[in-house]
């Protein structure tokens, strides 16, 4: 049996948040097995949390030199993934999207050729990178009184939101062409199922299956877990727990470091129970009703607060404003403030005057 505070550092150990590695930010993304990339910005956070010495241009470099992108892929939201995870994962999860638009639009899309549309998206694509505006409008030249043609093409056609979208110190409206025509190569066969699942357990294990169907959006994964060579555990709620033999399980007194996480970061996604890193009666403060995560403080290795950085007008400040969510001791404090400066350096070191604020 595992407790709650043994999970907490066996997930915090994995998600490289117990210490600062040494590793090349390209091999930190594919051990994550991608990072949620719903705030363009935020994987540079999670990043600096996870890299010794880690600078904007070691990601935004891989994005421009087409090595790392940014698509929908688990969950139907958008990651930052490695090519080569791009073009593995995506067919994957594709029963997944397939789904996820049969909900949502299948009605509007009643007799609409999803692979004439899918055909048509891309000839546009091949012009140029387009937004969903303008393949709603193209699209609805051909297929007219028909609404959400767009979504149809982002489920039923890998896309790939190109730069400057998701560089840091650019800014871009979504433009989107396909995986294969980025990336000059064809995607998987869709076969790697139960390497996902073990690759899962390697960054967030141990985990149950109900666990892994949050972090996918996959059903279906119990067989695929019948078929791996894995061990088993239970948490102290009884519910069964799968991980790879010999995966590493630190004691529940490991010191955890005080950690400034961005919006969406993965460790706050991945589980079904969210207790071994957030306690229950703070979701409500960190998930918000129109579905952003905010950006929260560690304490101990557990969700203590919330975040926010504030520019100045004309960018000659910058004030991070940290909220806890209750007393924080005076070794937290000074743990905050010492790793506050360091993320100011990092997301404002053009700000001249810099400064950090305790609210509450």
């Amino acid at each position: 049996m595992l407790t709650r505070r043994e999970l907490n550092r066996a997930l915090l150990d994995r998600q490289m948040l117990l210490r600062r590695h040494d590793g090349k930010a390209l091999a930190a993304i594919e051990h994550l097995v991608g990072m949620q990339s719903q705030a363009p910005l935020s994987a540079y956070v999670g990043l600096w949390n996870r890299l010794l010495g880690f600078r904007h241009e070691d990601l935004a470099d891989l994005l421009t030199g087409r090595a790392a992108v940014r698509i929908a892929l688990m969950r139907g939201t958008i990651h930052l993934v490695s090519a080569e995870d791009c073009l593995a994962l995506r067919p994957v999860v594709q029963p997944l999207h397939d789904r996820l638009l049969r909900t949502a639009y299948g009605g509007r899309l009643d007799g609409v050729d999803l692979g004439e549309v899918a055909s048509a998206a891309r000839a546009l694509m091949a012009e140029r990178p387009r937004s969903f505006a303008e393949l709603d409008e193209l699209l609805g030249e051909r297929w007219p009184g028909r609404p959400a043609l767009a979504q149809a093409v982002r489920a039923v056609v890998p896309l790939v939101q190109v730069p400057p979208r998701g560089v840091w110190g650019a800014s871009g409206q979504a433009r989107h062409v396909s995986a294969e025509s980025w990336l000059g190569r064809p995607l998987g066969d869709g076969s790697a199922a139960g390497d996902m699942v073990l690759r899962y357990l390697r960054a967030f294990g141990p985990a149950s299956v109900k666990d892994m169907r949050t972090w996918s959006g996959l059903t279906g994964l119990r067989s695929v877990v019948k078929g791996l060579d894995l061990v088993t555990y239970r948490d102290e709620n009884g519910v069964e727990l799968f991980d790879l033999p010999g995966a590493p399980l630190p004691g529940a007194d490991t010191e955890a470091p005080v950690r400034f996480l961005g919006e969406f970061d993965n460790l706050l996604l991945s589980h079904a129970d969210r207790t071994r890193v957030m306690a229950e009666e703070h979701r409500s403060r960190v998930f918000t009703v129109n579905g952003i995560i905010r950006a929260t403080i560690l304490v101990d290795g557990f969700v203590a607060g919330l975040w926010r950085m504030k520019r100045g007008r004309a960018g000659e400040t910058a004030v991070l404003e940290i909220e806890p969510f209750g007393p924080l001791g005076a070794a937290a404090r000074d743990a905050l403030t010492a790793e506050g400066e360091r993320l100011l350096e990092f997301m404002a070191g053009d700000a001249p005057a810099r400064d950090i604020v305790f609210l509450g």
